[in-house]
């Protein structure tokens, strides 16, 4: 219908109902988007608040990328530790090339406590079929929990580790050591 300029026609009941219609529907859209953000605010707003109060990686402790040396430099004498020891220990038997992979902890964003801490590892053995030639592989995986203690607070578990051997350290709050929960892992 094309639009006329005649004020007759401009102020008529159905061009009125059209405009009036028009305005409230567009004030409906209006008030409509501003609830639905204000709503999407007071969901988003939250989840920062939510996420202090969860685990954080230990490299991110207590903030982005801050525990990077501290949990950088404890995973390299761990991994030189447990390569010291493997030879004599873990590593005798059908997986003689066990190998550590990488370890990580969780902490606790809201006040530094420990949640838990893995060490994965993986070891193969080869042997090769005389009639065939083919290489035969048997490959093993290990996710090994370390047994921390309860409420053991991050800045204690690095200080009580900063040793040279920090594999036979007993860890704070219990009567064990990484290379127990390594035992109890890999044999």
């Amino acid at each position: 219908m094309p639009i006329s300029n005649s004020p007759s026609e401009i102020f008529s009941f159905p061009m009125c109902h059209r405009i009036v219609s028009h305005r409230v529907a567009r004030r409906a859209v209006f008030w409509l988007a501003t609830l639905l953000c204000a709503a999407g605010a007071l969901v988003f707003g939250a989840a920062p608040a939510a996420a202090a109060d969860g685990y954080v990686d230990a490299v991110h402790y207590p903030a982005q990328e801050q525990g990077w040396d501290d949990f950088h430099g404890l995973e390299r004498r761990l991994v030189q530790a447990f390569d010291d020891v493997c030879g004599d220990t873990i590593c005798e038997g059908e997986f003689s090339n066990v190998q550590a992979l990488r370890y990580r902890c969780s902490v606790r964003q809201s006040d530094g406590t420990m949640g838990q801490c893995m060490w994965t590892f993986a070891a193969s053995n080869a042997g090769i079929d005389g009639a065939t030639g083919t290489v035969m592989v048997d490959t093993r995986t290990w996710a090994c929990r370390t047994p921390l203690g309860a409420q053991t607070p991050v800045a204690t578990f690095y200080s009580v580790l900063t040793v040279a051997r920090p594999l036979h350290v007993t860890l704070p709050g219990t009567t064990a050591t990484i290379f127990d929960g390594l035992m109890d892992c890999l044999s």
